[in-house]
């Protein structure tokens, strides 16, 4: 599966610099709103050690790592959910991400002009919150006429489903407040599901700092701790510019294990819940992406859909023991396990699936 991340914020806050690092892709990022007019978007490795420990003992053609794809729009204003700065037009660009990334600026710098002409970063969060709830909005309540509509020529009980589900998440978002804050089944979940509402979408908040901020630890007020990631975006673009074989004495330097970047990606990648299994050969070591939770014929099913319905068995070995043993030796080891169609896979999983042809 793939993992789409939208980054949003308002102008001048870093966000195209922070896509520019993340993807080394280089992008516009003039000093002026509304630079980027189009959406970027870039396909980024999740980095894993854990990938690289397997490849090195089988020895692969290929390595292939599980992937994060961002897309950037052009910067955010008040009146976005309106049209103000092309608004509309940008936020249908990230309807179809699976979560969404907000970049609010703290740093001080009198030659990049902020938007609304101080440096206020949870004013800013407060606002394309706001351009959110109210974009949201405007999509709800075109729904809920609709509905109406149909349920007037005869009730059909998954619309009365989702006119209830939409009703709940009108309120809040009336009052600027997150879809996903509203207590809804699962069935109601699902019925409103195709909207494709951004603030039902899970969140990460970057507080874009200077080195000073990030080395006294900057944080965003009202976010919780889990869900922002303090970054001196102007350093990691630094960083991103390296060669590679430089890049961890860099970090040694300023007493870093690795890139605030890095960190973004593994913590966009477990916002939604997700976890790698891998498998490792001698043509290929490859990361898989699956939901925690995900049964072993599903997850062979990632590879190919085939395999989902010809599943049999699952062999399955710790990538330490992987790692350390090799396929063989896990097995004279007792290391590998042989397990059936209710075995729920593990992040960090290496697996061989039996399948019928």
């Amino acid at each position: 599966m793939s993992l789409q991340v939208g980054i949003v914020g308002l102008p001048n806050v870093g966000k195209s610099t922070l896509f520019k690092a993340l993807t080394k892709k280089q992008v516009d990022c003039a000093n002026f709103p509304f630079c980027t007019i189009e959406p970027n978007v870039g396909v980024v490795a999740v980095p894993d050690d854990r990938l690289e420990a397997l490849a090195a003992r089988s020895g692969p053609e290929k390595v292939i790592p599980t992937t994060v794809e961002f897309v950037d729009i052009a910067g955010l204003v008040a009146g976005a959910a309106k049209g103000e700065g092309l608004g509309n037009r940008f936020l249908s660009h990230i309807r179809m991400v699976d979560a969404i990334i907000e970049v609010a600026r703290a740093f001080e710098d009198e030659d990049i002009v902020h938007v609304s002409g101080r440096i206020d970063p949870a004013s800013d969060v407060m606002t394309i919150g706001l351009e959110l709830a109210y974009a949201d909005l405007e999509v709800v309540e075109k729904r809920k006429e609709a509905l109406e509509r149909s349920l007037k020529a005869g009730r059909e009980r998954l619309a009365e489903l989702e006119l209830e589900a939409i009703n709940k998440v009108l309120v809040l978002l009336a009052a600027g407040r997150p879809a996903r804050e509203a207590a809804l089944s699962a069935d109601e979940l699902k019925a409103i599901k195709g909207l494709q509402l951004l603030t039902m979408k899970p969140h990460l908040f970057v507080l874009n700092v200077d080195e000073g901020q990030l080395k006294s630890g900057a944080r965003l007020a009202g976010v919780p701790e889990e869900l922002q990631i303090p970054l001196c975006v102007k350093l990691e673009e630094e960083i991103a510019g390296l060669p590679e074989g430089e890049v961890q004495e860099y970090l040694n330097g300023l007493g870093l294990e690795m890139t605030g970047l890095d960190r973004l990606i593994g913590s966009s990648y477990r916002l939604l819940g997700l976890i790698t299994f891998f498998t490792s050969g001698p043509k290929e070591t490859r990361a898989w992406t699956v939901c925690r939770g995900t049964k072993a014929p599903q997850a062979a099913g990632t590879i190919h859909s085939d395999f989902e319905k010809g599943f049999i068995r699952v062999e399955v070995t710790d990538w330490q023991d992987f790692a350390e043993l090799g396929e063989v030796g896990a097995r004279d080891a007792g290391k590998m396990r042989l397990e059936g169609k209710d075995y729920v896979i593990r992040d960090g999983d290496v697996c061989y699936f039996r399948v019928s042809t």
